[in-house]
């Protein structure tokens, strides 16, 4: 019988409701795993196992209740937990210790689940790698010498290794797909505004969204359903009904259309491999009874220029906060000024990458330039909102590669951001136009790493995402293959 880490949270529900399955083995089993490779992959900043079962000691005098009683879900560590140290892998807010719990993660406690907290990610979610973290590299469990992604890494590393039974991560650009087609899993961009974002440290406040990174498309429907829906703390959180997910998935695809935006299949870099695998998946969909249309997203090319000047215009203005004096960490100032402080603070405080992004968000925005840039890039979002509401009238889901080639190698990418930025062009115009998103495994590349494909729908379509990404799963064995870690202590 496999280890009831391997299992997913349907498979696991379904052994406790037979009485095959104790929540207290279930974890012990879970922390024995994180203990064996955390050291390895570094998918977590850090593990309070003691604190884990005195929260499942509590969930079991209140009692079974709720779709995920006794089930551990790791969550990111920008995601705030009460009173449990949350640093969004930075120097800056070391120490710090939220006076409240994230909406999403109440959620989740709400119906039973244990929380897990802090998977690694890239420091302020600025990355596509998982390697700016303050707290070191994340490696890949398919290939320890290359990254699992970002910036919810941490989060799709440790789901792909079985030190997760799911996860949560968050979404700005990518940050939830890239990674989970880098470790062969399953990662959902909600539309933004069907999760709520209270609690989540901000990156970029119009284009954050929280989702789930799970082992199969029936766990992420389980997830979404319980994390979605209306909340009065955000005001960006749409009072939208929320369906039944899991009930979608039993829906057949037979006679659904999906469309391959041809501008995606043109595009310069991407790998054979990743080519190949997307026309085999198109196949097996159209043998499901879908049909192929042509679409088009003309404005595809300027998607990455318009997104990092918006989402750094964003981030340069939520990170300003940061400055040592109301929380987090604060430099010595050996009797200097108030402003020798703040500079002293940030400078040690923020890595390479954040420092980058909050100088290019602030030059966007100054006097003389937020016409020529920012203002032109929230005018470019708007032509590739529009974009995909014409593409979407004539299909109902697109398909596209997730990324442009599989995991890279670590350090590969670090002395050119620019290529870093590149290996998001599939995903980011997802979050510029609002629409949910999901990522599956499609394949694999000749050296044996996974290929992710990328649904698209239109906002507040979740379900047919999970109805098309069923179908396609079910038809399929990708998402069945597991990796096989060597432990070692590869230093970070």
């Amino acid at each position: 019988m496999d280890r009831l880490c391997t299992r997913t949270i349907h498979e696991l529900r379904s052994l406790m409701d037979q009485g095959a399955c104790e929540p207290r083995a279930l974890l012990q089993e879970l922390l024995e795993q994180v203990e064996r490779l955390n050291p390895t992959l570094h998918a977590y900043v850090t593990v309070d196992a003691g604190r884990l079962m005195r929260q499942l000691e509590q969930r079991l005098r209140q009692g079974p209740r709720g779709k995920l009683f006794g089930i551990p879900i790791t969550v990111k560590d920008n995601l705030c937990v009460q009173g449990e140290e949350t640093t969004c892998a930075s120097r800056i807010l070391r120490h710090f210790r939220p006076p409240y719990t994230a909406s999403a993660i109440e959620r989740l406690t709400q119906e039973g689940a244990i929380i897990v907290p802090r998977a690694n990610m890239d420091e302020f979610a600025f990355g596509s790698s998982t390697e700016s973290s303050a707290y070191g590299v994340t490696r890949n469990p398919w290939d320890l010498e290359r990254v699992p992604g970002g910036s919810s890494g941490g989060s799709a590393c440790a789901v792909a290794a079985d030190a997760a039974i799911a996860a949560l991560g968050t979404d700005t650009g990518g940050s939830i797909r890239q990674p989970a087609a880098f470790c062969g899993v399953v990662g959902l961009k909600p539309t933004y505004g069907r999760v709520s974002r209270y609690g989540l440290i901000a990156f970029a406040s119009s284009l954050d969204v929280i989702g789930p990174i799970t082992k199969d498309v029936r766990d992420c429907a389980l997830l979404l359903s319980v994390i979605a829906g209306h909340d009065p703390k955000d005001s960006t959180c749409a009072p939208v009904e929320v369906p039944d997910y899991v009930a979608a998935l039993q829906r057949p695809v037979k006679g659904l259309r999906f469309g391959v935006p041809k501008e995606y299949l043109i595009e310069e870099g991407i790998a054979p491999d990743v080519k190949a695998a997307l026309e085999a998946s198109c196949g097996a969909l159209e043998r499901l009874g879908m049909r192929r249309v042509s679409v088009s997203l003309p404005h595809t090319s300027y998607a990455v220029a318009a997104y990092y000047v918006v989402a750094t215009a964003e981030a340069s203005s939520n990170l300003a906060r940061y400055d040592g004096v109301q929380y987090g960490a604060r430099a010595a100032t050996d009797g200097g000024s108030l402003l020798d402080m703040y500079q002293r603070t940030r400078a040690d405080g923020f890595g390479t990458e954040a420092k980058r992004r909050i100088i290019l968000g602030t030059y966007v925005l100054s006097r003389g330039y937020y016409d020529a840039y920012y203002l032109k890039g929230l005018k470019v979002r708007t032509l590739i909102k529009r974009d995909f509401d014409e593409a979407l009238a004539s299909c109902d889901v697109l398909i596209c590669p997730t990324s442009p080639t599989a995991a890279f190698r670590i350090g590969e990418k670090l002395d050119n951001p620019l290529q870093m930025y590149l290996s998001d062009i599939f995903t980011i115009s997802a979050n510029l136009a609002g629409i949910p998103a999901l990522s599956m495994p499609c394949g694999f590349t000749a050296k044996g790493l996974p290929i992710g494909m990328q649904l698209l729908a239109g906002p507040f379509r979740e379900e047919v995402l999970l109805q098309v990404a069923s179908a396609y799963e079910q038809a399929t064995e990708w998402h069945r293959r597991k990796p096989e870690i060597r432990s070692c202590s590869t230093s970070r």
